[in-house]
């Protein structure tokens, strides 16, 4: 069963930063291009960044872009997602999947919230 945990959010001020990470299990993570996704309370789910399997290849939305930065370490089976000068409407609960999404492999997700 492909099992994907994220950790790593909680609350920051405006300009802070955190860093995500996203552990697999199950399954071998070094064949798949991994997404980070997020959904803001009334929204719908949203993809933010997502790296190509060998990690040679990165893209971020441009919302994010020049903030948020996505990278791995297969041989800890881990994708990061480094979040810097956080705003408010980054606040939303992060998941990572594969890409395209398992159904399945949806995790609880972690929610990061950027208030003062």
């Amino acid at each position: 069963q492909l099992q994907l945990v994220e950790s790593g959010g909680g609350l920051v001020q405006p300009g802070g930063s955190l860093r995500l990470s996203c552990a697999a299990s199950g399954f071998t993570l070094d064949y798949y291009e991994i997404g980070w996704f997020r959904q803001a309370p009334g929204k719908e789910r949203e993809g933010v960044c997502s790296i190509s399997s060998n990690g040679g290849s990165t893209n971020c939305v441009d919302a994010v872009k020049g903030r948020f930065a996505i990278s791995r370490d297969n041989a800890k089976a881990t994708v990061y997602l480094q979040m810097n000068s956080l705003k408010p409407e980054d606040t939303a609960v992060y998941y990572c999947n594969t890409i395209p999404p398992r159904p399945r492999s949806w995790g609880q997700g972690t929610q990061v919230t950027v208030s003062s």
